[in-house]
């Protein structure tokens, strides 16, 4: 039986190169023998502050970039988050049934709400605090097997599954299915370039650490020649004493599909121009592809109706579980 799968990427800027290798290429590789929901997350984007119409740019920018790195829209369900009432409403519900000290245990929100003070602004959005609740929603409301998951967000699958369970519990109900992590075995976390001890982010104060699937191909060249390395002058995988060139073969070894052990004998003896130019090569040509995509389906009005008809399909499996859970919780059935 196929397993079905549930994940997301935030539409807040444009793709990096670790959303493609944390995250879409998982995508691409699951859904050969498995069931994807895979949502542009919108509502996951006005946690923090935004601007309306480049929120509609980039969730139209992230839905093309889907279909680029070869999600298929027709064998999956490709849809925006915000175009699904229930996964709001069913956050709700389970925001309800979570406690404030978890919640504010989440690293995520400690790291965020540290970066908005740290740009004086002392107004901490709820949204953000509440989170992992929407996450959570969006997860339990399609009965997922496995999410594939980065490290930076393996809390929060957490406590999904503690809040599925609690309330399966609570109502004496298998009301969710409690999901299993996926996590891939390299790639799973691509780091700053500028600053390797930092995961690769779009909102990165410094973009010469980010490679953005849309930078011009110099750029990313130039980025990566750049980047943070040491003085050992040595290929060599150890990310304690050599986090940025670890993160460089990480990199080189997901677009070549080469071992950690076949990079480290093939640059033996090279310099760090070296193999940087190599890193920069493999990397300049497959987003000079993904790019040669993009452009197509960010035009194509075919892809817009896909994700309206996926909608349709999502609202339909969406309402009937919210209809199961309201009636398990005494609220009525709901006739949406």
């Amino acid at each position: 039986m196929k397993k079905i799968i549930v994940s997301g990427i935030q539409s807040t800027n444009s793709l990096t190169l670790g959303n493609y290798l944390g995250a879409l290429k998982n995508f691409v590789e699951l859904q050969k023998e498995n069931e994807l929901f895979v949502f542009i997350a919108d509502m996951h984007s006005i946690t923090v502050n935004f601007d309306p119409k480049e929120l509609a740019l980039n969730r139209k920018s992230v839905a093309a970039i889907y279909a680029a790195c070869g999600l298929d829209f027709d064998n999956n369900i490709v849809f925006y988050q915000s175009s699904v009432l229930a996964h709001t409403q069913l956050s709700y519900i389970i925001t309800c049934h979570s406690y404030m000290g978890e919640l504010s245990r989440m690293t995520q929100f400690k790291d965020k709400s540290q970066k908005v003070g740290a740009n004086k602004t002392t107004n901490i959005p709820t949204g953000l605090f509440i989170y992992p609740c929407l996450m959570a929603a969006d997860i339990l409301l399609y009965d997922a097997d496995l999410i594939p998951v980065g490290k930076d967000q393996k809390q929060h699958i957490e406590l999904a599954r503690d809040i599925a369970i609690r309330m399966n519990k609570k109502y004496n109900k298998k009301l969710f299915k409690v999901p299993e992590i996926y996590e891939s075995k390299i790639g799973a976390k691509i780091m700053d370039l500028i600053n390797p001890e930092i995961k690769m982010s779009k909102s990165s104060e410094n973009p010469k650490g980010t490679i953005f699937l849309l930078d011009k191909l110099e750029d990313v060249r130039k980025k990566i020649m750049q980047a943070k390395t040491d003085s050992l002058n040595m290929v060599k995988y150890n990310v304690e004493t050599q986090p940025g060139i670890s993160n460089l073969i990480t990199i080189y070894s997901c677009l070549t599909k080469k071992s950690i052990s076949e990079i480290e004998k093939e640059f033996e003896n090279k310099n760090y121009g070296e193999f940087k130019t190599k890193v920069a090569d493999a990397t300049c040509s497959f987003i000079e592809k993904i790019q040669e995509k993009y452009f197509f389906y960010f035009n194509n009005k075919e892809l817009e109706e896909k994700l309206n008809k996926n909608a349709k399909i999502c609202n339909e499996i969406a309402n009937r579980k919210i209809n199961f859970i309201q009636n398990a919780l005494g609220l009525g059935e709901y006739k949406g």
